[in-house]
């Protein structure tokens, strides 16, 4: 199911379709696909949202006949449920499905159970370990846990012939659900005879780059990672061989989401030391920066439990103060700007004190501001302050390149549409509230 937003508040549309789960795939194309088959009913959903907001929805007739249908599972095994809570039942399973391939839910292991699939994670925000029962729109939190150790150590008791690391294969509904939402997609650019010569920029405003092809040299280049699991085509796991260090690769998320989170363990089933993430739109030469210091840095020089101090903090951003970087402190946070006001970094003194580490201590980012940025890096509050410092190095002194603003201009111009959209939000025409 396909969206196409245009006028002069089509902004405004793209962001509260995005919210209800859409999916951009081109800057004002977005798709909407489920596991749970209930597109129709969360198409409805969002246009009566968009309405709300005075924004004027066309919906094709085949997809307003599709809203008018009534229908339900065959053997649905939970009987005593009406459709209004089998819906409930099933938006939750989607929420979960969600999480897992945003990469908000890390799943550790899973197992087979009778006819269904068990499985074991851990919430990255909030660090809540979840006992998963059950596939697709049937997938349920059955149980929870105070910590990963704890919810490995039950895994294992209940599932330990039948356990396997990392999430279960794709099944064949999340597999067309996800070619669903790369199905419309841009039309390739036409070669030219020559190209712009890129230009020199620093770090923080370097194109993104192929990430895949980042993680593939890192792979190459140093045998003591492996990629032992791929959840989908859409998640890439890799593990240094002592199994204290994780990498996930989230392929398919918004240049706003996240698509690298980075954790370190005391011991393969312990509680995480620290946790690094990092939004797709992240620079090249930033996230190579990132990769190097993994395979090469202090990434296990942390201790956990013991307090940041401010020779930490100094430390880490020393090279920031070196280049001249604005600083400024506003209550328990002190930040650092560049001087052109294009990037910045936040040290979060609340937040080092957490010792449930929900929020980020240290959020890097380049664009207008960190409350709108082009792309965002966060780090816990034991994340090494050599790593930290080597990416505040890579800020203040690193260079990548960048296509001219007119090729870009040019590529995007040449991108397809869907050819036919399902829902068509058009603010042009706004109507009066």
């Amino acid at each position: 199911m396909t969206a196409t937003v245009t006028g002069a508040r089509a902004h405004i549309a793209l962001l509260g379709l995005e919210a209800a789960d859409w999916h951009a795939v081109t800057e004002n194309t977005l798709v909407l696909a489920r596991i749970d088959h209930e597109e129709p009913h969360w198409a409805r959903e969002a246009a009566q949202e968009l309405a709300a907001e005075g924004i004027d929805v066309e919906i094709t007739p085949e997809l307003r006949e599709a809203m008018d249908e009534e229908w339900t599972w065959a053997n649905y095994p939970m009987p005593w449920c009406n459709r209004t809570e089998i819906r409930e039942v099933s938006n939750a399973a989607q929420k979960i499905y969600d999480d897992i391939r945003h990469g908000h839910l890390l799943i550790h292991a899973h197992a087979k159970d009778s006819h269904t699939i068990v499985a074991v994670g851990t919430y990255l925000s909030g660090g809540k370990s979840v006992y998963l029962h059950g596939e697709n729109h049937l997938r349920q939190i059955a149980g929870t846990f105070d910590s990963p150790a704890k919810a490995l150590v039950a895994f294992e008791k209940a599932h330990g012939d039948s356990m396997r690391p990392g999430p279960a294969p794709m099944t064949d509904t999340e597999r067309a659900a996800a070619n669903a939402r790369t199905s419309v997609s841009a039309v390739a650019v036409e070669p030219e005879a020559s190209l712009p010569t890129p230009e020199t920029v620093p770090a923080h405003a370097a194109d993104v780059g192929d990430h895949d092809a980042l993680l593939d040299e890192f792979l190459d280049a140093h045998g003591d990672w492996q990629k032992w699991r791929t959840w989908s085509d859409e998640t890439t796991h890799v593990i240094h061989e002592d199994q204290t260090l994780r990498i996930e690769r989230v392929h398919d998320v918004t240049a706003r989401e996240t698509a690298w989170t980075i954790a370190a363990y005391e011991t393969p089933v312990s509680d995480r030391m620290w946790v690094l993430t990092a939004t797709a739109a992240t620079p090249a030469p930033v996230l190579r920066n990132l990769l190097d210091h993994l395979a090469n840095g202090d990434t296990w020089d942390t201790a956990l439990g013991s307090p940041v101090h401010e020779k930490t903090v100094t430390a880490a951003t020393q090279p920031l103060t070196d280049a001249g970087w604005k600083h400024n402190a506003d209550g328990c946070r002190i930040r650092w700007t560049s001087p052109t006001g294009a990037a910045g970094a936040q040290f979060d003194a609340f937040a080092a004190q957490d010792p449930h580490q929900i929020r980020a201590a240290w959020t890097i980012w380049a664009g207008p501001s960190l409350d709108h940025p082009t792309w965002t890096l966060t780090a816990s509050r034991y994340t090494p302050r050599g790593l930290l410092a080597d990416l505040a190095e890579t800020l203040a002194h690193g260079t990548g390149t960048r296509q001219p603003p007119a090729a870009t201009h040019e590529r995007r111009a040449n991108l397809a549409p869907p050819t036919t959209p399902a829902v068509a939000a058009n603010p042009a025409a706004s109507r009066s509230r």
